[in-house]
């Protein structure tokens, strides 16, 4: 401060600016308002926004927000007009007690730039509360000896405001002996004291009534009252005395507890307190004090424990009635109890059976019971009984026993058990009753069949149907229970179209499912007559039939059959004749058609699918008549082919097609002229097949030509191989003939040769067997005839798979037969140890094939075999124990691969006869003879 005043004025000055404005920024930072308590909510208290210089608008912009310090919020900002208003109801008596004042602080922050503005409120006390007594009357006993100015306190009022709505003053209702006095304590409160101002007379009026009344300061006036009795009290000179000696009550045994039963009375001389008697219940070891219940101030009995006659028949009490003071006198109380019927009767259960076959006979015992009554007299009277309706009856014996008996035969199948009530009612007024319960069940026997729900069923499966497949259920029930009610299906034996009925229908004797054993035709059979029988399970076992007929449904499984025209056996048309001159209409034939089918499904319907020449002919729909649409012209055709399809109805719908040819003629020559010439229409759809099979007949031959080229070229080397070695001269002319092989033989053989060319629709099935190499104009050595030929090297044949065949190995030179041998078929050998026949099956049939050549030529008287006769020239090969009587005649049985043709002997060849069994022709030997 001492500096301050150093400083020059205008520094002086400067600073106390900077101090004021600081001061002013501090006070700014503060904001205080008031508001009533209690008012509602949203109840404005103050413009925050206006307070801090700022728009309404801008405190919810700047994020203005109430922090407080662990406290519910009372307050809230109001975001449209920038006010602090109440956020619920305010009630100060519960935030601030009885404090003088009631500020609520809190603060509110802007977190745009964290400003904390401190708010202050003040909670201004409303008159809401009344004064209020801690009780609301108080009792108060004053001798009627006691001197005037006597002063009693009395209970203060207590007012939850404050300030002048708080507790003012007292007041009395006038009295001629009471006046109150208000006393200010050291805490500002007041004390009301109750004044006797004049002395009390008890005969005069024994009880005073005064009304406290405690009033605040509010506007309006609010106020509390507590009612005052003041009780004169007199001097106790006398002992009360009872109206009775002894008290008799009769109690029935069913009284309600609380019900009060007798009231004792004493009374006693005196006045007032005196006077005023008390009474006791004498304490006793015994249970009556626990049963009653003595009021002590008005001598009331009342029943606190049931009674129970059963028990005790009477009770007694023993009764004090004591004065205020303390004299005391006392009594006894009889209370006798009443037996009323409240007991029902009791079952005993001696013995009970529990189950009870069905066949039992009338009579049997169930059950025996005894029944007891624990009231007295005609209460204890008890009878029994049963309902009605029932097959059994009650049996009574001594002491109040009785046996539950049957009364006729029982039949499980109506009633499998029976709860039976029995009901036992005593002779009270009004009577009780109990019931006991007994549960009986019968036990089953085997006394019902099974029974079908009807006398026959039918049962419809349509035909084809798959095997196995189930046709229909059948349900027999029994009445009976466990193993006499399990039943078991099965058919009865019986035979349709001489086969047993097993064969066709088996059934599942566990669930009665009917199932085919093979698919049903409706043309063998259209119905299926069987019985089926339930049996079941009990010793022994009952059975019942039912008859069940499964009719087959037919289906359209059948094409239409034709009748006529009837094809020829030789796979051409029929032929039907028509008159040049025949006018429309004219029928010419008729084509007469069955379906094996039934109902829809046999109906025929009759349409011309094709002709030759279309709209001269046309076909009946339903009759299938063919009749002529025109007249015939010049210009038609002698042969008209038609094509009729017939169709039946069914679903789908079956068809089938007749071809015929109509010959149109007006005489006899000229269709025995034509009638060579008629070939079967040829079906448009077979062009396909016809085209595919001239393409491989013609790749076929040429492959089988080039093949014959290719042949031709390597016997004209051989050929020309031998010329050359017959001209040198080496040795030929001093070979001997044996040597050689008849040519005439050799063409013999290969004659018996011819090529099979066999095609299919399917290419897999075509093959192609080509012969040996003609040779007939080359002589063959030994030397040339150990050489492989052609047949023995590999093959390619025209098939998926290339079979290849082995090369034959030259045979062994020291090669034997002994005299027993004989040769075998192909590919059998022989177990000789001289040698073994070949066992190469392409190999022995050339063998076989050249012998049988040689031997053909030997019959003729022609062969030029060297050897001598029956050596075929194969002496000189095989050695000279190989003769013809030990070689079989092969003529007949010999074939080549790949083909069913088998080889003749040459003298038929010659002939002109084609080989027996052979694919060839006649024409096709006929150019061979020639050539």
């Amino acid at each position: 401060m001492a500096a301050l005043l150093n400083l020059p004025h205008r520094g002086r000055f400067v600073l106390l600016c900077l101090l004021w404005v600081a001061l002013w920024k501090v006070g700014a930072g503060q904001m205080r308002y008031s508001v009533p308590e209690e008012i509602e909510k949203g109840s404005f208290v103050g413009s925050v926004a206006k307070d801090l210089g700022l728009e309404p608008l801008a405190l919810a912009e700047r994020g203005a927000r109430i922090v407080s310090r662990g406290r519910t919020h009372l307050f809230a900002l109001n975001p449209r007009n920038g006010s602090l208003v109440t956020a619920g109801r305010i009630d100060r008596e519960e935030l601030c007690a009885q404090s003088a004042r009631c500020l609520v602080s809190f603060n509110i922050l802007l977190e745009d730039k964290l400003s904390i503005y401190s708010v202050e409120v003040e909670i201004k006390d409303i008159n809401d509360n009344a004064p209020r007594f801690g009780v609301e009357e108080v009792e108060l006993k004053i001798s009627e000896t006691t001197t005037p100015g006597f002063r009693i306190p009395l209970k203060s009022a207590h007012d939850a405001d404050v300030g002048e709505n708080t507790l003012q003053k007292y007041e009395i209702n006038s009295n001629d002996h009471f006046s109150l006095d208000v006393r200010s304590g050291v805490d500002g409160n007041k004390y009301p004291e109750l004044v006797l101002g004049r002395a009390l007379d008890r005969e005069e009026e024994a009880v005073h009534y005064l009304v406290l009344k405690a009033l605040d300061g509010g506007d309006p006036i609010r106020s509390g009252t507590s009612r005052i009795r003041v009780t004169v009290l007199d001097v106790n000179d006398n002992a009360p005395v009872f109206t009775q000696p002894e008290y008799r009550v009769s109690v029935p045994e069913n009284t309600p507890v609380g019900t009060r039963i007798l009231t004792v009375t004493a009374t006693d001389a005196d006045e007032g307190y005196n006077a005023q008697v008390t009474y006791f219940l004498e304490k006793n070891p015994e249970e009556t004090s626990e049963v009653f219940e003595l009021k002590s101030s008005s001598g009331e009995i009342t029943i606190t424990k049931s009674l129970d006659y059963e028990d005790a028949k009477f009770h007694e009490i023993d009764i004090e009635a004591q004065d205020g003071p303390g004299l005391l006198t006392r009594m006894k109380v009889t209370v006798t109890v009443l037996d009323v019927n409240d007991n029902v009767p009791e079952f005993y259960m001696t013995s009970a059976t529990s189950s009870v076959p069905e066949d039992s006979p009338p009579g049997t015992i169930i059950a025996l019971f005894n029944v007891h009554d624990r009231d007295s007299g005609q209460n204890a009277f008890i009878t029994c009984s049963l309902p009605e309706n029932l097959p059994f009856k009650l049996e009574r014996s001594v002491d109040n026993y009785h046996r539950l008996v049957t009364t006729r035969v029982l039949d499980r199948e109506q009633f499998s058990s029976y709860n039976i009530t029995v009901t036992a009612k005593d002779g009270g007024s009004p009577s009780l009753s109990t019931n006991a319960y007994i549960l009986l069940q019968v036990t089953d026997i085997n006394d019902n069949p099974p029974t079908f729900p009807h006398t026959s069923y039918s049962a419809y499966i349509p035909e084809n149907n798959p095997r196995g497949a189930s046709i229909f259920s059948v349900m027999a029930r029994d009445p009976d229970s466990n193993n006499n009610a399990h039943v078991t299906y099965s058919l009865a034996e019986d035979t349709l179209q001489s086969a047993p009925l097993s064969a066709y229908v088996s059934i599942n004797s566990d669930t009665g499912v009917l199932y085919a054993l093979r698919s049903f035709d409706y043309e063998q059979f259209c119905e299926l007559q069987l019985w089926v029988t339930a049996q079941d399970g009990g010793n022994p076992p009952l059975s019942t039939n039912v008859s069940v007929s499964i009719f087959v449904l037919d289906q359209n499984d059948n094409t239409p059959e034709i009748l006529y025209p009837a094809l020829p056996t030789d796979g051409s048309t029929g032929v039907e004749l028509a008159p040049r001159s025949a006018e429309p209409g004219y029928l010419v034939t008729k084509v007469v058609a069955v379906d094996r089918d039934s109902g829809q499904n046999a109906w025929l319907s009759y349409r011309l699918l094709k002709a030759s020449e279309p709209g001269l002919f046309l076909v009946g729909l339903h009759t299938g008549e063919v009749r002529t649409a025109r007249a015939l012209l010049d210009r038609d055709a002698l042969k008209q082919s038609l094509v009729v399809a017939v169709q039946d109805h069914g679903q789908p719908p079956l068809s089938a097609t007749v071809t015929f040819t109509v010959a149109v003629a007006d005489s006899i020559p000229d269709i025995l002229t034509d009638l060579g010439s008629l070939k079967p229409s040829v079906d448009p759809d077979d062009s396909g097949l016809t085209l595919y099979l001239v393409v491989a007949v013609a790749a076929v031959s040429c492959v089988f030509l080039a093949f014959v080229i290719v042949l031709l070229a390597l016997r004209l080397r051989r050929w020309h191989m031998s010329h050359l070695l017959q001209a040198s001269g080496s040795g030929l002319a001093g070979v001997p003939a044996s040597q050689f092989v008849g040519v005439d033989g050799v063409r013999a053989f290969l004659q018996t040769y011819s090529h099979e060319v066999s095609l299919t629709a399917d290419s897999r099935g075509s093959h192609v067997i080509f012969p040996q190499p003609n040779y007939a104009d080359t002589l063959i050595s030994q030397e040339s005839c150990e050489k492989k030929d052609f047949l023995s090297e590999p093959q390619f044949l025209p098939e998926d798979k290339q079979e290849t065949f082995s090369q034959q190995a030259p045979p062994n030179t020291d090669w034997r037969f002994s005299q027993a041998q004989r040769p075998g078929t192909s590919g059998s050998q022989n177990g000789d140890e001289t040698g073994t026949w070949p066992n190469n099956q392409f190999d022995t049939e050339m063998l076989q094939a050249m012998i049988l050549a040689s031997a053909s030529e030997a019959a003729d008287g022609s062969s030029t075999l060297g050897g001598g006769a029956g050596t075929m020239g194969l002496s000189a090969r095989y050695g000279p124990q190989f003769t013809l009587q030990h070689v079989p005649d092969y003529r007949q049985n010999v074939y080549i691969p790949g083909s069913n043709a088998t080889l003749t002997n040459a003298a038929g060849k010659r002939d002109g006869k084609a080989p027996a069994g052979g694919n060839g022709n006649k024409k096709k030997s006929g150019k061979k003879e020639k050539k």
